[in-house]
Order: C-alpha cells, then structure tokens, then sequence
C-alpha cells in the first residue's frame, strides 16, 4: 500500500513539474514592425575572424604591464607568508 501511494505521488510530481518546465508555445504569431529593424552593428567577417579593434582595450600594453606588475606583488607576498608559516614551524 506504501508504494503505491509513493509511486502515485512521484507521479503527481512529476506532472506537476513537467507542466511547470514545458511552456505551451503561444497560439497568435507574434506582430511584425513596420520598418524592418537595422542591425545594431556590421556583420561579422566570414570565418569568425577579428577585426584589429574587437577585442582590445584602451592601452593595451599599460593594462598588461600593470596587470603583471600586480600578479608579481601578489605572488611576491605569498612566498613570504610561506616563509613566515615555515619559520613558526
């Protein structure tokens, strides 16, 4: 009698989550504008190729060097907590 009290439970369950996860698709097509829409920007090349700005920031080679100046201060104060650690051993 448990289980299938069980198995009729995992079975509302699931129904009640499946209903919740697969949304009807709407019955009215959605409106169509007036003016077709412009693209917001270029087409991208063929082959997913870069354009020389795409993916560059201001000073990039400043960023970068700042950006390692950093990661070497950092990596600089770990090794001496680590030698701090070792010599309280």
């Amino acid at each position: 009698m448990n289980t299938i009290l069980a198995a009729i439970f995992a079975v509302l369950i699931g129904l009640a989550l499946s209903s919740s996860t697969f949304a009807q698709a709407p019955s009215a097509p959605p409106a169509t504008p007036a003016t077709p829409a412009t693209p917001a920007a270029p087409a991208a090349p063929a082959g997913g190729e870069m354009k020389k700005e795409e993916g560059k920031t201001n000073g990039t080679k400043a960023a970068k060097k700042a950006k390692k100046a950093k990661k070497a201060k950092k990596t600089e104060e770990k090794k001496m907590e680590e030698k701090k650690m070792e010599e309280k051993k």
